[in-house]
């Protein structure tokens, strides 16, 4: 990185940003109350506000959030006449799943072959702790010239609009003139990106009742129709042979255009096994970017230890259909709900709840802060031109502030680039990402201020 005054200090904050970054990793606070304590969401949400309180925000405040959350909110002032800029992170994380499968474990920040491992480090507890960087760095070299609000989810992960709602209900606290979002993720570690749109989702719970009990597989095998085998035929509906998604009425034939993904480097990132082939038809960035997709997340049924020979008279599962920009959430889940209900075979008692939505995104990238940002991450990443890529995740609360707030301009960066492996064992976070994206972060707050 090419040396600057907000470069170099940065770059001295580093230390501290990752005494900071262990401390808040240590909060195991994943938003589901039923297998982790509220107190350690409530700890992190505190030493969050904490942390706002020591840079000077004031209206420091832990948002009560009806889906029974806390978001963290702080305002830090800023010149008479200065544009304001809302800058977002959520803290809450997703389970450590299989923590038998972490080489060290997942509440413990730990160093390893020059990256720092630990749940939260990129998703996303690594990005307040950019938005922390950037703004040390411009107090220590004349000041940060916007007025500045911050605000961290609570409940991101699970997708219970709990920030939505919030913020529907009290429009005038998240008024910006730039929303910047910092979780996202660079299209490859040193390769600067803005993510431009992001995929939708719905989550629904499915409950397939065949008998009035579980039987004997040998005595009434054969002839008594099977929940679970019923349920896999259902799910198996949802794909073609191919693997692509086929929703009844859905399209699945959009394409992407903008920065494209080789085939080569997405069974890299996503560690394809040797042998077995990707799904779907047209490009990969076609598949993950622009077009749904169905993922099973979860299945109800005996485990293999301790099973025995019966034939099932419920089974359950959970579905996450994601939906591109274009796409209405909601007529994605109505339409996601009659092709089970068609699909659903032997006459067998099907019905489906819906626990999760969000609808997708698709940023304005002809507006000035995107300039701004463009130049300011041409000075982190000295030789590189900003990119414009896709996310096939889901950021529910974007759409909600594009609503909002339609004169906002929005911009999504952050530290989730592949090797991070967010949301899988061995999370993890390059520190030089971290003090690049800080710089840019920096850099742009200037920028924008001037333009």
């Amino acid at each position: 990185m090419s040396s600057n005054p907000v470069a170099e200090t940065v770059a001295s904050l580093l230390p501290r940003a990752k005494t900071e970054l262990t401390e808040l990793v240590a909060f195991k606070s994943v938003a589901d109350f039923a297998q982790f304590p509220k107190s350690e969401s409530e700890g992190a949400a505190n030493w969050i506000a904490g942390s706002l309180r020591a840079e000077g925000f004031v209206d420091v405040a832990l948002l009560d959030t009806p889906d029974g959350t806390q978001s963290v909110y702080g305002y830090l002032p800023g010149p008479e006449g200065a544009k304001t800029v809302l800058l977002y992170a959520h803290y809450d994380v997703q389970p450590p799943l299989d923590e038998a499968g972490w080489t060290t474990p997942p509440f413990e920040l730990t160093e390893r072959n020059g990256r720092w491992y630990g749940r939260g480090t990129a998703d996303c507890k690594g990005g307040l702790i950019m938005h922390l960087l950037a703004l040390r760095a411009l107090k220590a070299n004349g000041g940060v010239p916007v007025h500045v609000k911050v605000i961290v989810e609570g409940s991101e992960e699970q997708g219970t609009g709990g920030l939505e709602r919030y913020a529907e209900q009290h429009p005038e606290l998240l008024t910006a003139d730039t929303i910047v979002i910092g979780d996202a993720g660079n299209f490859r570690v040193g390769l600067p990106t803005v993510t431009t749109t992001l995929r939708g989702m719905t989550l629904l719970r499915v409950q397939v009742d065949t008998l009035g009990g579980n039987l004997h597989s040998g005595q009434f095998g054969g002839a008594a129709p099977d929940a679970l085998a019923a349920l896999v035929r259902i799910l198996d509906s949802l794909r073609a042979e191919d693997g692509s998604t086929t929703v009844d009425g859905l399209d699945a034939g959009a394409r992407w255009e903008g920065l494209e993904y080789t085939e080569e480097q997405f069974r890299k990132d996503a560690k394809v096994l040797d042998g077995v082939g990707l799904i779907g038809d047209g490009s990969v960035a076609d598949r993950i970017w622009a077009r749904p997709a169905v993922t099973v997340l979860g299945i109800d049924c005996p485990p293999v230890v301790g099973a025995t020979p019966s034939v099932h008279a419920g089974a359950r599962a959970l579905i996450s259909l994601r939906v591109p920009p274009g796409v209405d959430a909601a007529e994605a889940t109505k339409l996601l709900q009659a092709h089970i209900e068609a699909h659903t075979p032997w006459g067998a008692r099907v019905s489906t709840e819906q626990i999760g939505q969000g609808q997708a995104f698709r940023a304005d990238t002809s507006s000035p802060a995107y300039q701004a940002m463009a130049d300011a991450m041409a000075v982190a990443y000295p030789g590189e031109t900003m990119q414009y890529a896709g996310q096939g995740g889901s950021i529910p609360l974007c759409n909600t502030l594009a609503g909002l707030y339609p004169q906002a301009e929005i911009l999504l960066i952050g530290l989730s680039e592949p090797e991070a492996q967010i949301h899988a064992v061995n999370e993890s976070v390059s520190p030089q990402e971290l003090e690049r994206l800080s710089v840019a972060e920096a850099l742009f707050l200037r920028n924008y201020a001037a333009g």
